[in-house]
């Protein structure tokens, strides 16, 4: 198979959105108990080592511990890509996904601020990563009466990046694509007084800032548009809970608005402690070191 591209993308591209397409498809026909499951199987089992995420994933492992037999290394790879698997479906099926989420009640020392935000009418805008399920959060609050919006990084797979944006932009607030015009409406929507949710745990062009003890390149806009609109920076996770269905969604006391350096930093850490409590839910598959050019 060829990687010729063309203005949608390559041919693998095409023939990989296919086989998720089906699977999705497939799936989203089967029970909620059984289907989440069974996408994670398949993610791990199956499409990560084909794709080269498993491999990738341990290399990351590798590098950042060390000390870890390999037999720890591959578990906690397969344990990233299934919870990737899980994560995809769930978000596929928002719909049964917050009913699922309905009678969760978040917890966190942020809870307070994000109620005095609402009621003052001040921007706020919750940072997390691809950590657990990133979207839980937003469906628990958004269950609660809050309107969140988002920015989201659209996929480099654009046949699976067409039917993934129109997911993700079903339900809650408005949600804007990654790039000029879209960080131009996340801000606006934040000047508004509104609430929006940002990831800023991928490489990007920006600092290099460490990273579980390695430099990694960090972009700086959610401390920038925070900055700019005086919105509340809080951190918020979901945690995927043992039986691999449920969640615990943690909402974290605010970021100090201050220098976007130190900034990302506190958020880098944030994610960080979450990471030492489970490796495994953090998504080892990303380029997160990669070298960069000077910016």
């Amino acid at each position: 198979m060829t990687r010729r591209k063309s203005s949608q993308g390559t041919n693998v591209d095409w023939v990989a959105d296919r086989v998720l397409r089906g699977l999705i498809g497939t799936l989203l026909r089967l029970p909620y108990e059984t289907r989440v499951p069974a996408m994670g199987r398949a993610l791990s089992g199956a499409i990560a080592p084909l794709a080269g995420y498993r491999k990738r994933a341990e290399a990351n492992l590798a590098m950042i511990y060390p000390e870890m037999t390999v037999s720890q290394r591959q578990q906690i790879a397969r344990d990233c890509c299934d919870n990737f698997g899980r994560t995809l479906i769930e978000n596929y099926a928002w719909k049964e996904f917050s009913d699922r989420l309905a009678g969760t009640t978040p917890t966190g020392a942020g809870l307070a601020a994000v109620e005095k935000a609402a009621s003052d009418q001040r921007p706020v805008m919750f940072v997390t990563a691809h950590y657990g399920n990133h979207e839980a959060p937003r469906q628990v609050l958004t269950n609660m009466g809050y309107t969140i919006g988002g920015l989201y990084r659209p996929m480099l797979n654009p046949y699976f990046n067409s039917h993934y944006a129109k997911t993700m932009t079903s339900w809650g607030g408005p949600v804007f694509e990654q790039g000029r015009r879209g960080t131009m409406g996340f801000a606006r929507h934040l000047k508004s007084g509104g609430m929006g949710t940002l990831l800023f745990d991928v490489s990007a062009k920006g600092i290099s800032l460490p990273f579980l003890g390695h430099p990694a390149h960090t972009a700086t806009s959610a401390a920038d548009i925070a900055l700019r609109m005086n919105a509340v920076v809080i951190p918020y996770f979901g945690i995927r809970q043992p039986d691999g269905l449920s969640f615990a969604v943690e909402v974290e006391a605010p970021i100090t608005l201050a220098s976007p350096e130190q900034m990302m930093t506190e958020m880098t850490a944030r994610l960080e402690a979450q990471i030492a409590r489970d490796p495994a839910q953090w998504f080892w598959v990303h380029r997160r070191w990669k070298a960069r050019g000077k910016s």
